[in-house]
């Protein structure tokens, strides 16, 4: 006798889910989701009348694999994707040559990609304006040959839409205050408030390279998803592209921080009418993500001073900066010794004022 088999899938992450009869939920070991029946109704609404484990139609990735290499750094690991006419490249994190590594898998494909906007001279003059108004940076952070260092990378970015589920309990008081002849009054009435609501998210972004420091992408949000565009090989000629290390499962905590900070604003925004609120439980739990693979456009620069390495980052579609600056220790105690004189010559000539009056 034949059997068929349904398994259900996770609706975050696609890994199998199991009835918890301790928790008494559906619970996904791989990302540690928890799932109610009613929440998975919502997630798959036809849930009763098919297999969750359904075969995606592969995307055609015979041009993506035919036309790319893939370049690794021997310094600091660092895996960079080229079109295959690229002779020869430079890390753009430590800035040593690479070598070639081989054709590229058509699983790191991107399905999306938004085109650079700006172009390298734009970057140029973003960052030297910002530069103009840092005071203590070390003479060779402008310099040409620093600036050369400037690169155009596709930075691989997962987005994901999402449905939470967002619950929150708080104490809702209603302070009145009144004065009868010399006595005032306060009066406090305590409210139980309850807050739900199913809550659509799309495109929510995390970069999926563990070499990007995730707060300077963050720093160059955001980005107009209206320029998507369906990923092409000639959105690569004359720039790189970095392969993501980073799976869409392992970048799930960070989005559902920023869903979870986003859902409880939008819960609290609702209680309304009160003198005070307190909140005093909350539960934000997604129920359904789904993911798309996207090349973000950035321009991307590398500073190394006494041993420490500075990034920078240029959003290629806005222009917006973000990065620390290095500080030149020579210029400031010059300047503090400055500062010093400046005061010592002034206290010299008040107290000679002040002896002639």
């Amino acid at each position: 006798m034949n059997m068929t088999t349904i398994q259900y899938k996770c609706p975050n992450c696609g890994g199998p889910l199991q009835w918890s009869a301790t928790k008494q939920t559906f619970a996904c070991d791989y990302c540690g989701s928890e799932f109610t029946e009613e929440q998975l109704k919502i997630a798959f609404p036809d849930i009763e009348n098919k297999t969750l484990e359904e075969n995606v139609e592969e995307p055609e990735v015979k041009e993506f694999e035919e036309n790319t290499s893939l370049y690794r750094c021997g310094s600091c690991g660092a895996e960079i994707i080229a079109e295959t006419t690229t002779a020869a490249t430079f890390c753009y994190y430590c800035h040593n040559p690479v070598i070639i590594e081989g054709r590229l898998s058509g699983d790191y494909k991107p399905s999306h990609v938004i085109p650079f906007v700006i172009e390298r001279e734009k970057a140029l003059s973003i960052f030297k304006e910002w530069c103009s108004k840092k005071w203590f940076l070390p003479n060779d952070f402008k310099s040409q040959q620093q600036l050369e260092k400037m690169t155009g990378v596709y930075i691989p970015f997962w987005l994901a839409d999402c449905k939470a589920d967002a619950r929150m309990t708080a104490l809702g008081k209603k302070v009145n205050t009144w004065q009868s002849g010399d006595r005032i009054y306060t009066r406090t009435k305590e409210y139980s408030v309850k807050r739900s609501a199913i809550v659509d998210y799309m495109k929510v972004p995390a970069d999926g390279s563990s070499k990007a420091e995730n707060s300077l992408m963050e720093a160059i949000e955001p980005f107009d998803y209206t320029a998507m565009k369906p990923f092409s090989m000639s959105y690569l000629s004359g720039y790189l592209a970095e392969k993501y290390d980073i799976k869409n499962i392992d970048v799930l905590p960070r989005i559902k921080e920023r869903v979870t900070s986003s859902s409880e604003s939008i819960l609290r925004e609702s209680i309304t009418g009160y003198s005070m609120v307190i909140p005093q439980s909350k539960n934000i739990n997604l129920i359904k993500t789904t993911w798309n693979y996207t090349l973000f456009p950035v321009w991307f620069m590398t500073y190394k001073h006494r041993d420490k390495s500075y990034y920078f980052s240029i959003n290629g579609q806005t222009g917006k900066l973000a990065g620390t600056p290095p500080f030149d220790t020579k210029k400031g105690v010059l300047f503090s010794a400055g500062i010093g004189l400046l005061a010592s010559v002034l206290l010299g000539i008040i107290m000679i004022v002040g002896g002639i009056i």
